[in-house]
């Protein structure tokens, strides 16, 4: 008969007289779902293979707008301007509100899906929340000459890229939401990236009047 090793340690029991969980035990992981999914090891760069992985990336990188190398949330806004004023002005202003608030709420979810996968809080190449909030600009300023709109891309996208005042504290208090919770945390920044250019438009929509009123 084998004689037990008297040196060695007996198995900690927990409170109900079970092993205890090793503390160096890996945790379980969350259920990943199509609204959750897992959270990539490390940051990585949104390609046009990227872009047709699933079709929450294709929305948030503006249909591959936000893939430019150079300044791809001016590409993004020039490839909203182009997409309103063929798809989106030609439905007339109560369909066109519809649509765009459709949009907000879809990009929401693309956005939160897409800066999960890319692991980064705010990655430069999703571009939806300056497509959608300059299609806003647009839809408010109704009818305007192009001349006015050229003048409205230029006032959003100074802001939009400066971030005075309102802007930046947005951006700032959703980049790290600390009422969040770890299931939560990506839709929040979503919220976020999309917030802060809502805040540039209607900056932009407000100098636009006060402009005009001189």
């Amino acid at each position: 008969m084998q004689v037990p090793d008297p040196s060695a340690a007996p198995p900690s029991l927990g409170s109900m007289g079970a092993p205890s969980v090793r503390a160096d035990a890996p945790a379980a992981s969350p259920v990943a779902t199509p609204l959750n999914p897992p959270l990539p090891r490390a940051a990585r760069r949104a390609d046009a293979r990227f872009m047709l992985q699933h079709p929450a990336h294709c929305i948030a990188l503006g249909f591959g707008s936000g893939l430019s190398p150079i300044a791809p949330g001016t590409a993004g806004t020039l490839w909203g301007w182009l997409a309103y004023l063929v798809l989106i002005a030609p439905l007339g202003p109560a369909w066109a509100g519809l649509v765009i608030g459709l949009a907000l709420g879809v990009g929401v979810w693309a956005q939160a899906v897409t800066a999960r996968n890319l692991a980064t809080a705010d990655p430069g190449s999703i571009v939806w929340d300056e497509v959608v909030a300059f299609w806003l600009v647009l839809w408010l300023l109704t009818p305007a000459s192009l001349t006015m709109q050229a003048l409205a891309f230029a006032l959003f996208r100074l802001l939009d890229a400066w971030k005075p005042g309102p802007v930046g504290w947005v951006d700032a208090v959703f980049h790290k939401p600390r009422w969040a919770t770890e299931r939560s945390l990506w839709w929040w920044r979503s919220v976020g990236i999309l917030a802060d250019d809502l805040v540039a438009a209607g900056l932009t929509l407000l100098l636009l009047a006060l402009w005009l009123q001189i």
